[in-house]
């Protein structure tokens, strides 16, 4: 499969002198797909967007099937953004290495619409005070983890540097851009880490030590522009050796990624039927009651036939 079929990706690479190890994300039709189903203002998508970008190429770290999923809570305007990558529980129509991605942002209209009139608003400030959250489920017979740190930076890819710093130790560089061009989402992510090692890796240059590869690898991160990050021009493979030829770039097989949510009319029914009656009597509208998906925003309709076959199940 060719990248212009599969637009949405992840490729992992690792750079073979200096030891690091990286994931480069590209998305397009799936984030158009997850910001099209609300109307989301321009920021607010933005940060879904990248959080999006982000809990991809977090999850592409971690080898299972399962649900992981990306938090940032805070006391801002955008109060919270969930986005879910899973692997290995949906079958998918490009195969079993796909991954399936959903996310969903809470906010107050008025407050973002306020705050985004100052052309000098931090990203962040948004989201205000709060937190940010990774969380790993493999199913019932494994138990869930979960990472918190609190929310510090200036932007999103700052506080999940921040996160790895404080909590994993681990040296994380992460660039990030993000378009829209009449409806047309694209982005793209570049997570770089340092490898734990005890020993210098083969090739490893007289006289330079493991600090210094990293922070030439952040310097060559950090020319990065959005528009080549971003030009459709430029396969994933010639974008890595641009920046880490000299170190030697091994490139690994590419995960594939497609929208999809998890809600489903028997999931529907079951949460309806673990209520009482009167409650949900208070969602009809119409004749119907109604229920719409948070995430994909689909919306599930009950007649009352539906509704007394369901009770009386």
């Amino acid at each position: 499969m060719t990248e212009a079929a599969s637009t949405d990706r992840v490729l992992p690479f690792q750079t073979e002198r200096s030891h690091l190890r990286g994931r480069l994300v590209r998305l397009g039709p799936l984030l158009s797909h997850i910001l099209g189903r609300h109307d989301y203002p321009d920021a607010v998508a933005r940060l879904l967007g990248e959080t999006a970008l982000l809990a991809v190429a977090l999850a592409s770290n971690l080898k299972y099937d399962g649900v992981f999923t990306l938090q940032v809570k805070g006391d801002g305007p955008v109060g919270l953004i969930v986005v879910d990558v899973v692997c290995g529980l949906v079958p998918s129509d490009i195969g079993p290495a796909a991954r399936t991605v959903r996310g969903v942002a809470r906010f107050d209209r008025d407050a973002v619409a306020k705050m985004t009139a100052d052309p000098h608003m931090l990203q962040m400030s948004l989201v205000g005070k709060g937190w940010l959250a990774f969380t790993v489920d493999q199913g019932p017979d494994t138990e869930r983890y979960q990472g918190i740190v609190a929310l510090r930076g200036k932007t999103l890819a700052e506080c999940v540097q921040h996160y790895f710093l404080q909590s994993e130790q681990l040296a994380t560089g992460i660039t990030l851009a993000i378009s829209n061009e009449i409806g047309l989402w694209n982005g793209t992510a570049l997570l770089l880490q340092r490898l734990p090692t005890d020993s210098e890796p083969p090739g490893t240059a007289p006289g330079t030590t493991d600090e210094d590869d990293w922070r030439r690898a952040m310097v060559l991160m950090a020319t990065l522009g959005a528009a080549e990050m971003l030009d459709p021009a430029l396969a994933d493979a010639d974008l890595l050796w641009r920046l880490f030829h000299e170190d030697g770039v091994r490139v690994f097989d590419q995960n594939l990624l497609v929208p999809g949510c998890r809600c489903s009319r028997d999931k529907v029914s079951s949460t309806l039927r673990a209520l009482d009656r009167t409650d949900v009597e208070s969602l009809r509208e119409d004749g119907m009651v109604k229920v719409t998906c948070e995430f994909c925003n689909t919306e599930y309709r009950f007649d009352d036939r539906e509704l007394t076959l369901l009770y009386d199940a």
